[in-house]
């Protein structure tokens, strides 16, 4: 529907400036590293995917590979800035077990990175991410004959925006550079199946949770 498409993009701006606000009102209060501590790192792990469909579809979470880069940019203590880009395997599998389809991501998360501690740092990154469909694969099709919109309809909208947020543990040495554990969720804000009156689906985002390691090398700041 046209009106809540308009609801989504107003939280997905809504949530991106109280995101930066977060970031910036952090700064204000902290003491400047100088020099900044800058890392280029990265990570991969393993996800599970959901999708939010309205009217429902039973599902169970469909497994699946992410990994990709980082740079990271602290200019103050606790709270800095990070950018990625990852490759994201998502899509949903039936809970009937006849139907899976995956969908492939190129994606650009952008992300307000808070931290506690020194040698061992506990993170929180929360920001917004936008993705691109690379491509869609079924994986599963034991009902061909099916008319159901989900099995029969291509993804309409190639773009993704929505909200990610993840806890982690970071473990800096002096010489192995940074290990990084963390938990990430997101959840979508857009469609990827068409939503106007006449369409079957209201909404069709995504929703997944993720688990991956990391390693970053310092390039810049005081070890």
């Amino acid at each position: 529907m046209k009106q809540n498409k308009n609801n989504k993009s107003f939280q997905f701006i809504l949530i991106t400036f109280l995101a930066l606000l977060s970031g910036t009102s952090l700064q204000s209060q902290t003491v400047l590293l100088q020099p900044a501590e800058v890392y280029i790192g990265t990570s991969f792990g393993a996800n599970g995917s959901m999708m939010m469909f309205n009217p429902t579809v039973r599902q169970i979470p469909l497994l699946g590979y992410q990994g990709g880069l980082a740079f990271r940019y602290i200019t103050e203590k606790h709270v800095g800035l990070q950018i990625e880009m990852n490759y994201s395997q998502r899509g949903w599998d039936e809970e009937s077990g006849l139907y899976s389809r995956r969908l492939n991501y190129l994606e650009l998360p952008f992300l307000t990175h808070l931290y506690l501690g020194n040698t061992h740092r506990f993170i929180f990154n929360i920001g917004p991410k936008v993705s691109y469909l690379l491509n869609e694969t079924v994986l599963i099709n034991g009902m061909e004959n099916s008319d159901a919109e989900q099995h029969v309809k291509p993804v309409y909208f190639p773009f993704d925006y929505g909200l990610t947020g993840g806890l982690g543990y970071n473990l800096h040495t002096r010489r192995a550079g940074v290990f990084q554990l963390e938990l990430r969720a997101y959840y979508g804000l857009s469609d990827i199946f068409a939503n106007t009156k006449s369409d079957y689906f209201a909404n069709s985002n995504h929703m997944n949770a993720a688990l991956s390691v990391g390693w970053f090398i310092q390039l810049t700041g005081k070890e």
